[in-house]
């Protein structure tokens, strides 16, 4: 190699771009730097390339046009959360709840890795914008990195290439995406946020949840940052939208801890006895919130596809979902079948005789080994989903009637409530939680806390995010209603009280006809849940008296124990807990009241 860098010429005269792409050349010292134009020729010569050197695999082109397979290190199957950081010059900015670096160690730590990490490879800048461009949610990034594979995925879920330059402009303000596989190593990875510096630091890993910079680590992460200080917000939600049979479109947004079928529900098929309804599929993942002119709340899906869990994914779970990963979708640590196609268990279909598994392996149904990895993937362009909105472009966003927060608890939620206002949704939202599985952890029933399911997720202090979330609130003359819902309630022995999957619709339904004041409901202390009819149970086996005594019942003294739990998790939030929540605790103590 020689000592000179190997440069396609730059799409830009941006001088704050430029300077900051010659500072990483001479850190990482790439072989050759190309900049990305998002281009669809560029894209086929990439796969080419690719599928040459070994990171991807197509599948038969007549069955799966345009998919492709990978594999990931068997040490790099998933986020890293342990080894992710908030870099804020003032520890206190990013929490108790955070990880934490000081921001010139983590320069100084990851700087070291970088240095020389691209030798004798090819440095690619990535422009990409989350949002959509031309819109005031609209953000742009530039990432750099050594990975065919992080290239070839951003370009699926993000609007990447000249798009971005655009946008950009000669002055315009980018957040700095640096990522370098390294050797893959644990003891050389990290994920490090520098939200005062528009920052990303990512090393050691080529796992999409660590690498693809434009997803948790800027939409949430830099965002929640940013929204913070200029008004909106960054959330972990789907956002929907439901047509009732007059034509008549109400959306959501919804959020829920991991294992709580949040892209099931975003990518809803209406069982037959509402058949006059449709769904409509804005996003899946994440959200950005802004106060609208006539005061309600507007939400964005700042993606371009979907980056999906595939195990579990099937024509009965998510038939929506299926459908769009036929094609142009690169699948990543699933089973790799000897016909040129793709399996992983929970598929619906039977397992092949043989194939290839996520680790590279021969496999057969008798391996005594999963197939697929429990956290492979599918990024697929969004666009592909057949239940995609007509609005999931709109530059202003959608706006919302209600907000739905959701957790997995076998007992002590009901299935639906809606709170009692703002503040309370917030308290709602802040204490959601959800019980482990014996699959996932091997114990069941351990109650894990996640606000908003934004705990991973957050750029900064907990406390501090949600006084974001009550200020909001006073910023909006018509804010979305607030729910909590639980499609996982059980009986006695165990077996799922509701159906779940199309019938969530149902409660959906009820959410929105209570948002816009068509059912009133019945008060119990812990909010409004649905009055005797106001379910539309027409087509299940559910009876009223089974919905009430079973689905809808509070228990006291389940409910006293929670609110102990409540109040020690509040705790661990710290001293910026806002006073409001601590007295909306108070207010729910005296609701039900003292133990007998």
């Amino acid at each position: 190699m020689s000592g000179a860098i190997v440069m396609n010429p730059a799409p830009t005269t941006h001088p704050a771009l430029l300077a900051w792409v010659a500072e990483m050349q001479a850190l990482c010292r790439p072989e050759r730097v190309v900049w990305c134009d998002g281009s669809e020729a560029e894209n086929e010569a990439l796969l080419r390339q690719a599928v040459a050197q070994g990171d991807l695999e197509p599948l038969d082109p007549q069955r799966w046009p345009g998919c492709y397979s990978a594999r990931s290190a068997e040490n790099d199957v998933a986020r890293t959360e342990n080894l992710t950081y908030i870099c804020t010059r003032l520890r206190r900015d990013a929490g108790p709840l955070n990880n934490w670096m000081d921001p010139a160690e983590a320069y100084r730590k990851l700087g070291g890795w970088l240095d020389g990490a691209m030798r004798g490879r090819t440095m690619y800048v990535v422009p990409f914008v989350m949002g959509i461009p031309g819109s005031a949610f609209a953000k742009v990034g530039v990432q750099l990195t050594d990975s065919l594979y992080v290239v070839l995925n951003m370009r699926i879920m993000t609007r990447m290439g000249s798009v971005a330059l655009r946008e950009l402009g000669g002055s315009g303000s980018f957040t700095r995406g640096v990522h370098a596989r390294a050797d893959l190593s644990l003891e050389r990875r990290a994920i490090c946020h520098f939200p005062e510096d528009n920052t990303i630091w990512s090393v050691g890993s080529n796992y999409g949840g660590n690498v693809l910079l434009g997803k948790k680590c800027l939409a949430l992460r830099i965002a929640s940052w940013l929204g913070r200080h200029e008004g909106w917000m960054a959330e972990h939600m789907l956002i929907m939208g439901v047509e009732d049979p007059r034509g008549q479109v109400s959306y959501l947004a919804a959020a829920f801890p991991s294992q709580c079928g949040k892209t099931n529900l975003a990518m809803l098929v209406p069982p037959p006895a509402l058949s006059g309804y449709k769904v409509w599929t804005v996003g899946d993942d994440i959200a950005w919130l802004r106060p609208g002119p006539d005061g309600r709340l507007y939400a964005l899906n700042p993606e371009a596809g979907i980056f999906g869990v595939a195990p579990g994914t099937s024509h009965l779970t998510n038939p929506n979902a299926m459908a769009a990963v036929r094609r142009n979708t690169i699948f990543t640590n699933v089973l790799r079948t000897d016909d040129g196609g793709v399996w992983w268990e929970g598929m619906g279909t039977p397992p092949p005789l043989a194939g290839t598994d996520w680790r590279g392996r021969r496999w057969t149904p008798g391996s005594g080994v999963k197939g697929a990895h429990p956290n492979s993937r599918f990024t697929a362009p969004a666009r592909q989903c057949p239940s995609i909105s007509p609005e999931w472009e709109d530059p202003a966003g959608v706006p919302l009637s209600a907000i739905v927060f959701g957790g997995r608890r076998a007992r002590l939620e009901p299935l639906v409530y809606q709170a009692r206002d703002w503040r309370h949704g917030v308290y709602v939202g802040a204490t959601m939680a959800s019980e482990t599985t014996a699959a996932a952890t091997g114990q069941v029933g351990v109650v894990r806390r996640d606000p908003m399911a934004m705990l991973p997720f957050c750029g900064y202090d907990m406390g501090d995010y949600l006084r974001h979330w009550l200020d909001m609130g006073g910023r909006l003359s018509r804010p979305p209603a607030i729910f909590h819902v639980n499609w996982f309630r059980q009986d006695a022995q165990g077996r799922y009280l509701w159906p779940g999957y199309g019938d969530n619709l149902r409660v959906l339904n009820w959410i929105l006809a209570r948002a816009e004041g068509r059912v009133a409901g019945r008060q119990t202390p812990v909010g409004t849940v649905p009055e005797t009819g106001e379910l539309d149970l027409e087509g299940t086996s559910i009876d009223q008296r089974t919905l009430r005594s079973g689905l809808l019942d509070i228990d006291p003294d389940e409910w006293r124990a929670e609110l102990d739990d409540q109040a020690a998790w509040l705790e661990r939030i710290g001293p910026t807990l806002p006073p409001e929540l601590r007295q909306e605790h108070r207010a729910a103590v005296e609701r039900f009241g003292r133990r007998d």
